[in-house]
């Protein structure tokens, strides 16, 4: 049976809405807000013919669990557009480009990483059942959007995940600061996974280990890393790049 949550923001109630309209129960907007954009989302609601209801702020803050909901609550069911990794790789027509993300905790670090997975065509985002944020209502805010769209599985055995990707012919690449090879020197045009992992600590150590590749990502300032979603943007264009460029010359 399919488990409902609820969700908040506007990006991300629009985009369920565009998505999946047929996912949302009722919609909880603040009976105060008059402004536009509250009448937008009143009208497309009634296009989709999804049941909204007005209340007040205190409700939407129970519902959401925070007061940062920007006065609109949605209760909807979790989408699983597939029920494995396995069955995503099975349809997918071109190379796959995957995001792996070992250990993220921060929500607003994992709905970042969404947006960004959105933005370079990432096939699916995979990350570990335990010890790490799910698709929560902050995390639905963040990626504005982007959970609705890219198809986001956790596993319960990370390593052994990765195990079948490469025996789906993925390669699958790591980003360590310590690592030799450096990112712009790696041929990525072959279908990837990439894997990150938390700003603070990386990639853990199996998860290192079952790797084919590790990778840094070259920096000529003073900082010593970059946030996760920051990292993972540069590895999917420079993804991008290379096979856009590749695609141009056959």
């Amino acid at each position: 049976m399919s488990r409902s949550q609820y969700i908040f923001g506007f990006h991300a109630i629009t985009s369920r809405l565009r998505q999946h309209s047929d996912s949302i129960k009722e919609i909880y907007l603040d009976a105060h807000r008059q402004d536009q954009r509250a009448r937008d989302l009143v009208k497309l609601a009634k296009t989709a013919a999804t049941r909204l209801i007005l209340c007040e702020q205190d409700r939407l803050s129970g519902m959401a669990g925070t007061t940062h909901h920007q006065g609109v609550v949605a209760h909807v069911m979790q989408l699983q557009q597939y029920a494995t990794v396995e069955d995503l790789l099975d349809e997918l027509t071109e190379p796959a480009l995957l995001l792996v993300l070992d250990g993220i905790k921060d929500p607003h670090n994992l709905g970042a990483c969404l947006r960004v997975a959105d933005a370079f065509g990432v096939h699916a985002v995979i990350v570990p059942k335990d010890r790490a944020v799910g698709l929560s209502a902050t995390v639905h805010k963040v990626a504005c959007g982007a959970a609705d769209t890219v198809p986001f599985f956790a596993v319960t055995n990370l390593a052994r995940t990765l195990h079948t990707l490469k025996e789906a012919g993925i390669w699958v690449v790591g980003t360590t600061a310590t690592a030799s090879d450096s990112l712009d020197a790696v041929a990525l045009t072959r279908p990837v996974a990439w894997v990150l992992g938390a700003e603070e600590k990386g990639i853990r150590h199996l998860t290192r280990e079952t790797c084919d590749q590790l990778v840094s990502i070259p920096m000529r300032g003073s900082v010593e890393s970059l946030n996760v979603s920051v990292s993972a943007g540069i590895c999917l264009f420079e993804s991008y790049r290379q096979y856009a460029q590749k695609t141009k010359h056959t």
